[in-house]
C-alpha cells in the first residue's frame, strides 16, 4: 500500500499526528520538482480535506515547472483524517472546518432531507452529519494548524521559509479559509476560499466582516482569493444558489469595508464538485506567482 501511495503521488510523504484536542489527522507532504537539487527554503501551502483533495491538488505541484505559468515554488501540506476516521471525512470536516456557532439553516436541512429521501444518505448518516454541525470547532482546528502542525513542519527536515505560507480550502474548507483570513491567522500570507460554504444568510461571517478593523495606511494585509462556479450561480440546486448569493454578499461587504485591494475573485466554468481543482489552480496563479 505504501508503494501504491508513493507511486500515485510522486515526492509525497505521509504521516499521522494527534492534536492536543485528542483528534488524529493524516498529513500528506508533497515537495515540488527539483526540490532535492535545491537548497532554497519554500513556503508551505496547506490544503484542507486531504482525503479528497490530495488526489486532485497535489499533482498540480508540477505547474511550478510549467514555462507558460509563473507559479512560484511551494511545498503542499494536505490535511485530512487517518485510520477508520478517513471513511467519515465528509462529516468530520463539519466539526473542524465550520466556525463555532455557525447556524444550520433551512436550506441545509432541506438538502439533507432530500438526500435521505432519495437514498443518497441514510437517516443514521443524516443524524451524525447534523450532530457534527451542532458542535463545530473551526477555532480549535485553526489553533492546531497554526500552533501545532506548522511548528512541527518548520522544525522538521523540510526546508521551510519563514514567510509566504498559504491556506486553501473548498466548500466548507473555503468557509474555513475565509474564517481564518478574518481571524488574521498567522503564519498565512494568502488564503484561497473556493466556493466557501456560507450556506446561511445570517452566517457569522457577516459579523466578522463588520468587526474588521480599519485598514491602516501602508499596512500589509494577507491576500484573499475567492472563487465561485457558474453552475452554482445559475444551476437547479437551491443550496448552491443560496451559497453563491451569500458569498457575493460577503464580497460586497468587504468592498464596503475598504478591503477591495486585499480580495481577488474568479468565476469558474465548473460545478461544485468539479470546481475544486480549478479553484486551487486559480488560487496558485493569483496568489503564488513569481
Amino acid at each position: 500500500m505504501s508503494a501504491m501511495l508513493h507511486g500515485c503521488f510522486a515526492d509525497t510523504e505521509y504521516f499521522e499526528i494527534t492534536a492536543k484536542s485528542g483528534h488524529s489527522y493524516g498529513v500528506w507532504v508533497t515537495t515540488p520538482p527539483g526540490y532535492a537539487d535545491s537548497t532554497d527554503p519554500l513556503p508551505l501551502i496547506y490544503v484542507m480535506d486531504g482525503n479528497w483533495a490530495v488526489g486532485l491538488t497535489a499533482p498540480l505541484i508540477v505547474t511550478q515547472a510549467d514555462p507558460y505559468l509563473t507559479v512560484a515554488p511551494y511545498i503542499q501540506v494536505s490535511v485530512g483524517y487517518a485510520g477508520e476516521e478517513a471513511a467519515n471525512w465528509a462529516r468530520l470536516r463539519n466539526r473542524d472546518l465550520v466556525p463555532p456557532g455557525e447556524p444550520v439553516g433551512e436550506e441545509m436541512m432541506a438538502t439533507l432531507a432530500a438526500a435521505r429521501d432519495s437514498g443518497a444518505m441514510t437517516q443514521e448518516y443524516v443524524d451524525a452529519y447534523l450532530e457534527e454541525l451542532a458542535d463545530t470547532h473551526g477555532d480549535v482546528f485553526l489553533d492546531f494548524l497554526t500552533n501545532e502542525l506548522h511548528p512541527r513542519l518548520y522544525s522538521s527536515e523540510l526546508r521551510v521559509s519563514e514567510s509566504g505560507h498559504g491556506l486553501f480550502g473548498y466548500s466548507y474548507g473555503g468557509l474555513f479559509a475565509l474564517y481564518a483570513w478574518l481571524r488574521d491567522a498567522p503564519p498565512f500570507a494568502t488564503f484561497g476560499a473556493g466556493s466557501p460554504g456560507v450556506v446561511n444568510a445570517d452566517s457569522q461571517i457577516h459579523t466578522l466582516v463588520e468587526a474588521l478593523p480599519e485598514r491602516g495606511v501602508g499596512s500589509v494585509v494577507p491576500q484573499l482569493h475567492v472563487t465561485l462556479n457558474e453552475a452554482e450561480l445559475t444551476g437547479p440546486i437551491p443550496i448552491y444558489r443560496g451559497l453563491s448569493r451569500n458569498v457575493l454578499a460577503v464580497v460586497e461587504q468587504l468592498h464596503g469595508k475598504g478591503r477591495s485591494q486585499d480580495v481577488s475573485t474568479a468565476l469558474l466554468h465548473e460545478t461544485h464538485v468539479t470546481g475544486l481543482q480549478a479553484s486551487f489552480l486559480s488560487y496558485l496563479k493569483t496568489c503564488h506567482a513569481r
